[in-house]
């Protein structure tokens, strides 16, 4: 049995490690929110910090600063001694020219109102506080058709029991149970109900909210109704042949009845607003054509704006006597310096990011989806001179906004294929090329996946069947054999 050796020896040794501190672990969070985790975050840390107070806009800051210079003025007009006539004129000067400006004139009030405003983003008299939701639609027509107080309690219960697609979510024995009232007359209020629009509201399922809308407009016929009831898995995977051959109709019947049936509405309340609340996207960059070339700006109104009071800073001076009040407020400007830091660090590198990716996709830009190129993160992260993942965290949850419109940062990074000089297309073109194919194909002989490699062969691009499948499939392109029309 060998001994064990017990000692004590001194060795030098070097080793990597990566420490993470408070201040990097918030700046690297920072980076990676969106704008409105960001302005959550923030007030989250104007409410325990006292130092860090919420900067004014640039068109408050600009109102301060003018009615500063207006009121020194005064100050200035007053101390030269003007008569307390001089200022009546000029007051009465300063009006007439008000009202010039705001061309008062014979057409009366309402004349001057829009005048001046083309040159105004945003008119939020345009915009409406609210939407109106299905079950306040339905309640507006209900109390015009209700019948009598019974008829209104159960009409109520029915909408309000209605899901957000305008369907039946209890029986009308449930109800009738629930409302204390017979069945008969919930099936006489829900009838009145599904007589409202928006069409096809009140059914149980799909075939009854087809039968509903059909009937509204005197369509429902025997063989309209069979074909619903029965053959509506049949129609939606085409197999028009299978149907005329059991209904004993001609195939051209068949698709008839078919494209009616397409021009109903399969959830008739999802056109009225859900009453979740809505997220609006705030686009954290705008990119902006200048002649040939592309500008590239963030959004102020997308980034908080800080500041350090004035008031503690001037109480950090004055609290040498008081030790432990001078480390607190040490400590806290700080750490609002820090937050501002990191802020604005979070700004210059989205630009960065962003500028690459303009600069990259330029095409995109000038041409459209068709001319977008593969881009990988490590792409950018060279072009820039970050690492991969600071890439991944300055675009995530970020929105851009250009001539085009409105699209996720996300978007312009995507694999794909080469063509034949070598140059990378991106998904997002390959299935913008699809859908052209589609688009422009003969319906009643539509051109299969692999006619469809065969084509994108003659543009010099190579792709595959199964790749032409999975892209049709996501863009929610059917088969060649259900889209052929007959």
């Amino acid at each position: 049995m060998s001994s064990i050796r017990l000692g004590f020896d001194l060795t030098i040794e070097q080793a990597q490690k990566l420490v993470m501190t408070p201040e990097l672990i918030q700046a690297i969070q920072i980076l990676q929110f969106n704008t409105q985790e960001l302005e959550t975050y923030v007030q989250e840390q104007i409410l325990v910090n006292p130092v860090l107070e919420q900067g004014q806009s640039e068109p408050e800051e600009k109102d301060r600063r003018e009615k500063i210079r207006d009121a020194d003025r005064d100050g200035e007009r007053m101390s030269e001694g003007e008569s307390g006539e001089e200022r009546r004129q000029d007051e009465i000067l300063d009006w007439k020219e008000y009202i010039r400006d705001r061309s008062y004139g014979d057409e009366g009030y309402g004349s001057w109102s829009d005048r001046g405003r083309e040159n105004k983003a945003n008119e939020y008299e345009k915009f409406v506080t609210n939407d109106v939701t299905l079950p306040e639609h339905l309640m507006f027509q209900f109390q015009f058709a209700a019948k009598n107080r019974s008829c209104r309690h159960v009409g109520k219960y029915i909408i309000e029991s209605l899901d957000e697609n305008g369907y039946m979510t209890s029986t009308t024995e449930e109800i009738a149970e629930a409302t204390h009232v017979p069945e008969g007359k919930v099936k006489e209020a829900l009838e009145i109900i599904q007589g409202f629009d928006p069409a096809g509201v009140g059914a149980s399922n799909l075939q009854e909210c087809l039968e509903i809308q059909l009937r509204n407009r005197d369509a429902l016929t025997s063989d309209m109704e069979t074909l619903i009831e029965k053959h509506l898995e049949d129609l939606a995977n085409n197999r028009l042949s299978a149907v005329a051959k059991e209904m004993d109709l001609s195939v051209q019947d068949v698709q008839d009845m078919a494209d009616v049936i397409r021009t109903l509405e399969p959830k008739p309340g999802r056109q009225f607003a859900s009453e979740m609340t809505t997220k609006y996207i705030i686009p954290d960059v705008i990119v902006e054509r200048v002649e040939d070339d592309y500008v590239v700006t963030i959004n102020d109104n997308s980034v908080p704006r800080l500041s350090i009071s004035s008031y503690y800073r001037q109480l950090l001076h004055k609290a040498d006597t008081d030790k432990q009040l001078a480390d607190y407020l040490a400590e806290r400007v700080n750490s609002a310096t820090w937050l501002i830091r990191s802020i604005e660090q979070r700004k210059q590198t989205i630009y960065n990011v962003v500028t690459a990716v303009v600069n990259y996709q330029k095409d995109f830009f000038d041409h459209g989806s068709k001319y977008l190129k593969t881009l990988t993160l490590k792409d950018i992260a060279e072009e820039v001179g970050i690492h991969e993942s600071t890439v991944s965290r300055s675009i995530n949850g970020k929105y851009l906004q250009c001539p085009r419109g409105v699209y996720e940062i996300k978007y312009f990074f995507s694999a794909g294929v080469s063509d034949s000089a070598g140059e990378g297309i991106s998904s997002n073109s390959i299935k913008e090329f699809i859908k052209e194919i589609v688009e422009k194909e003969d319906p009643k002989k539509p051109y299969s996946d692999q006619k469809m490699v065969d084509i994108f062969k003659e543009k010099g691009i190579t792709i595959s069947r199964r790749t032409v499948a999975k892209y049709r499939d996501e863009m929610g392109i059917l088969s060649s054999s259900k889209r052929k029309r007959y």
